[in-house]
């Protein structure tokens, strides 16, 4: 088995390291706005939606921007004590490359890639993200660059099912990059074969369901992107002084 590896964050531009740090002030907005009214990212998506079923999507009809070409939903079927249900998140085919033809499922027009799934508390807090294979949301089986380079368009903009909730999924995946990054990278390592009738059997191994998985923790990924601005600061402070020296 591939180990997981988080990339170190010096491999983030300057411009993702602002964007991350921008979402982290995003997502404990959402946070802050929704705890003055007693709520929470999970109840907001199981609002109004009847009893919870595990399998079910939440909302019923999941999310979507067509304008980004992002999609969500959320829901339950993992055997972990510690997990009320989760979140997959998804790029459709507006939002990939267009010369790029998945190995295997929807292909053209139907193109969808699954980007991350996020793991929440019974609190309605995330715990994890972790990767799937590609049978369990029958997703079209792309290179992991191929969606890496995508994340950018990751956003759902518009207010269904909740405002906070969808500024703080869009905010997660800019947070997270690294995390994500290093989850699809992982999965494709994993699950990807020379020989493609072998790895058509891996991607429909029901065996097989999650790849790869990594504990999240807001403040303390801060505190490390907060690390990594001033380090740069630093240095761009220090080659400065050795210039005019």
């Amino acid at each position: 088995m591939k180990e997981l590896q988080i990339p170190e964050l010096a491999t983030l531009s300057d411009r993702q390291l602002k964007e991350s740090l921008e979402a982290v002030a995003d997502i404990r907005e959402c946070y802050r706005v929704l705890e003055k009214g007693g709520l929470n990212i999970v109840g907001e998506v199981l609002r109004d939606q009847g009893p919870f079923y595990e399998m079910d999507h939440y909302p019923k009809d999941d999310v979507y921007d067509k304008d980004s070409a992002s999609q969500y939903y959320y829901h339950a079927h993992r055997e972990d004590q510690d997990e009320h249900g989760h979140f997959h998140l998804f790029l459709r085919n507006g939002a990939l490359p267009a010369d790029e033809a998945p190995l295997l499922g929807p292909a053209g027009e139907d193109r969808v890639a699954h980007v991350v799934a996020i793991s929440m508390d019974a609190w309605g807090f995330p715990t994890d993200l972790f990767s799937v294979n590609r049978w369990v949301t029958d997703e079209s089986w792309l290179p992991a660059e191929a969606i890496i380079a995508s994340l950018d368009r990751f956003c759902i903009d518009h207010a269904y099912p909740s405002w906070p909730v969808n500024r703080w999924m869009s905010a997660m995946v800019r947070c997270f990059r690294l995390q994500i990054e290093a989850l699809l990278t992982h999965r494709y390592a994993v699950l990807a074969r020379q020989d493609p009738s072998e790895q058509m059997s891996v991607l429909e191994d029901r065996g097989l369901e999650v790849v790869g998985s990594l504990p999240i923790h807001l403040d303390s990924w801060a505190d490390l992107l907060i690390d990594e601005t001033t380090r740069r600061a630093h240095q761009s402070c220090s080659s400065s002084r050795a210039m005019s020296a």
